[in-house]
């Protein structure tokens, strides 16, 4: 059973054969969690790093949002039952896509606000593919945990 993840949306699922997949990672970053003991998987693609840039979208909208947006996405799976000492954690995307000299860089700061509350929380970032200029695709797969990521050039596991 696939599920999308679309832009500024996050799924968790307990299905077995669940394959959680998020496409067009660009400045946007895909936070992945698996929980091996609970067998429950959850992504979150956000676009942005903070909400106070646009409290009434983050009321509408919070998965844009890396702040608003991952505790959401954690919470969602401690409702499935997850404990967060058992979830290993994953993240790709972050790429400056309009050029490596992007003054906004969105990409960098997304990846920075990420670890950031990550690591107030305690939480170890177990593997992690991000910057760089391209777009990609990541699938994560329930039955192992497993995740690839394909860019036009190439397919890797994380």
């Amino acid at each position: 059973m696939k599920l999308t993840v679309d832009i500024a949306d996050m799924q968790v699922t307990a299905e077995p054969d669940a394959v959680l997949v998020t496409y067009a990672l660009g400045s946007c970053i895909a936070v992945m969690l698996h929980d091996p003991v609970r067998k429950a998987i959850g992504m979150i693609h956000y676009m942005l790093p903070q909400s106070s840039t646009a409290l009434e979208k983050a009321k509408t909208k919070p998965y844009m949002f890396a702040d608003t947006g991952i505790p959401l996405l954690f919470h969602a799976m401690y409702d499935l039952g997850c404990q967060k000492k058992n979830i290993i954690v994953k993240a790709a995307g972050g790429a400056a896509i309009t050029s490596a000299t992007d003054v906004f860089e969105i990409g960098k700061r997304n990846h920075l606000m990420m670890r950031k509350l990550l690591w107030k929380s305690a939480v170890p970032i177990a593997a992690e593919d991000v910057g760089g200029t391209t777009f990609r695709t990541a699938h994560l797969f329930n039955d192992t945990g497993r995740i690839t990521i394909k860019t036009a050039t190439s397919e890797h596991e994380l």
